[in-house]
């Protein structure tokens, strides 16, 4: 497949941080276990694009050699730790908070590229980084002042950042060789067995849960998951997984807007700021990489 416009690039690439940026909020509003949410969350991503797999990219999965399926597996597995880590993170910590330290995942890939892979980001990937991270502690002070004794929540929701880098660096290399939905299909599925897995050991009961719960599970299944992460996956064909993670950074903008409408949370001057930073940040690193 022909690398798309960079305006198609662009706009696929902004539904998919809108998409992404309702999970928090939809979490929120679910109110039920860490593990309940991340577990339906990705079983009705599998669920809805089944059709779309047995109707195309099927047929594909026999071609799949053995390292293949050991990759998706393990992108699987990474993904299950970052939805379980992260979602939890929301039960102690603020929802910026959460969404801010998740979203270091670009320091994680960049630095994992740079030493481990011996494959530089480049200049305008760590300038832009740079100026978004100044962007993420502008927000993330003014949040770390209203949300004392949150230490727990952000650990989680770093680990969930390593864990997302872990899925996408894998994600990068097998979307070279397979289709889309080939791909997010597998993966989704692994981590929703997995996730399943974890909250039986967990004693975490999958049952038993409100229409209205379930009416959110489904939403953040169907627009952060389906329409979110499969955008963000489509996209790793032609952009690197530090970029496409860095573009992952405009979440928190959108995560926040949403929480005040929604939550009531406070959106202040500084959470302003530190917004147009990370959004200028995200120009500076992605202007000349989609214009390509």
């Amino acid at each position: 497949m022909d690398r798309p416009a960079p305006l198609r690039l662009s706009l696929f690439l902004a539904v998919g941080i809108a998409a992404v940026s309702c999970g928090a909020v939809l979490v929120r509003l679910a109110a039920a276990p860490a593990l309940v949410v991340a577990t339906y969350r990705v079983s009705w991503a599998t669920c809805l694009l089944a059709p779309l797999v047995v109707s195309g990219p099927g047929r594909e999965f026999l071609a799949n050699t053995w390292r293949d399926w050991r990759n998706l597996a393990l992108s699987g597995i990474a993904l299950a730790l970052h939805f379980a880590l992260w979602i939890a993170s929301l039960s102690f910590t603020s929802v910026a908070s959460s969404v801010l330290l998740v979203d270091t995942t670009p320091f994680f890939i960049g630095f994992a590229s740079q030493w481990l892979l011996r494959r530089p980001c480049g200049r305008d990937f760590w300038t832009g980084l740079t100026v978004a991270f100044l962007g993420c502690v502008v927000v993330f002070h003014g949040d770390w002042s209203q949300s004392s004794g949150s230490l727990r929540g952000n650990m989680l929701a770093l680990g969930g950042a390593i864990a997302m880098a872990v899925y996408l660096m894998i994600g990068s290399t097998a979307r070279r060789k397979l289709p889309l939905l080939a791909y997010v299909w597998p993966v989704y599925c692994t981590a929703a067995l997995a996730l399943a897995m974890a909250a039986t050991v967990a004693g975490v009961s999958l049952r038993g849960l409100s229409s209205r719960t379930h009416l959110f599970m489904f939403l953040v299944g169907l627009v952060p998951q389906c329409v979110g992460h499969t955008t963000y996956n489509w996209s790793l064909r032609w952009l690197p997984p530090g970029l496409v993670a860095l573009i992952g950074l405009a979440e928190p903008v959108g995560a926040s807007l949403l929480a005040y409408f929604f939550l009531n949370e406070g959106l202040t001057a500084e959470k302003g700021l530190g917004g147009c930073l990370i959004l200028a940040g995200i120009y500076l690193a992605t202007a000349r990489n989609i214009g390509k």
